[in-house]
């Protein structure tokens, strides 16, 4: 049975900001929200100089009966701190595999996979977890809250696991995190109690917990209606405009058009990337020419 961490304050104030001007302490740092600066422990990790995420040359085969069976072929990707990805191509292509491969949820067979210079595929299943804790957020398609905890025990459960805070200021930034994904009303409810968007809400809160300065979202709209899905979206565009990297697998090409830019992914290779927005598209490791978002997406 799990213990119950949350009594619910009404009056409680929260001096956190996700627009990065409010901080917290987890002892012996400080976090800030959205400013690019992430202080934990004695260590200081800030988005200045070079690739948020830097795959080189990854490589991941399955063996089965029929064989070998190349999932990814020597893929090479950079992501930017403040970048907003797409990654979008055809069911068995390759992209949630690749997106394990980011989040450290499974290894690369050859190749490396770099995230803010530091080498995750080297890294033991006790050390990734720990790791991932702190700068990794993670949104899965079918949310994975665990149903015997309440809505706010959900999103500290993160912030217990990596002993991240204190424990008045776990309650604190839960809350907060909450009011955030316009959630706060539903701290006590349990997630058998909330529908499909509500409850993808809560997660993307849960994701957020540690203050990480990567988010990686595989499907995050998959299981949700149209307008829940442009509602979890714009959530994300804030998320990005207040300072996060976020790398996102969908099928939905209408939500992939709106991200900044956009990776097309076929039989295991990046094979179309496009730049989105005010800057002209820059196709790069095509297999064929594309001039705009639209021919990327056909």
């Amino acid at each position: 049975m799990f213990k119950r961490w949350l009594e619910y304050r009404h009056n409680k104030q929260v001096s956190l900001n996700t627009a990065g001007n409010g901080h917290y302490s987890n002892g012996n740092g400080q976090y800030s929200i959205g400013n690019g600066q992430y202080s934990i422990g004695n260590g200081q990790h800030s988005n200045d100089n070079g690739s948020l995420i830097e795959v080189s040359q990854v490589v991941k085969t399955f063996e089965n009966e029929a064989g070998t069976f190349v999932a990814l072929n020597k893929v090479d990707l950079q992501v930017e701190p403040g970048e907003f990805v797409a990654v979008i191509g055809k069911s068995g292509s390759g992209k949630s595999t690749l997106i394990n491969m980011i989040a450290g949820i499974d290894r690369p067979t050859a190749g490396e996979v770099m995230i803010k210079q530091t080498p995750i595929h080297t890294f033991g299943e006790g050390q990734m977890a720990r790791w991932r804790g702190q700068y990794i957020g993670v949104i899965f398609q079918f949310f994975q809250l665990l149903p015997t905890l309440t809505v706010a025990e959900n999103v500290m459960l993160p912030m217990d696991f990596c002993r991240m805070f204190t424990p008045r200021e776990r309650e604190d930034r839960a809350m907060h995190l909450l009011e955030q994904v316009d959630m706060a009303d539903q701290a006590h409810k349990l997630p058998s109690q909330m529908s499909g968007g509500q409850q993808q809400r809560v997660a993307i809160a849960r994701a957020l917990a540690n203050d990480p300065p990567l988010l990686l979202a595989d499907e995050p709209t998959g299981n949700l209606d149209s307008a829940t899905a442009g509602s979890v979206f714009e959530l994300f565009e804030r998320l990005v405009n207040n300072g996060k990297t976020i790398l996102m697998v969908t099928h939905d090409n209408d939500l992939a058009r709106r991200a900044s830019r956009i990776i097309t992914i076929a039989d295991g290779e990046i094979v179309r990337e496009v730049k989105n927005g005010k800057n002209q598209p820059q196709p790069t490791l095509a297999t064929q020419g594309v001039t705009n978002v639209q021919a990327a997406l056909a």
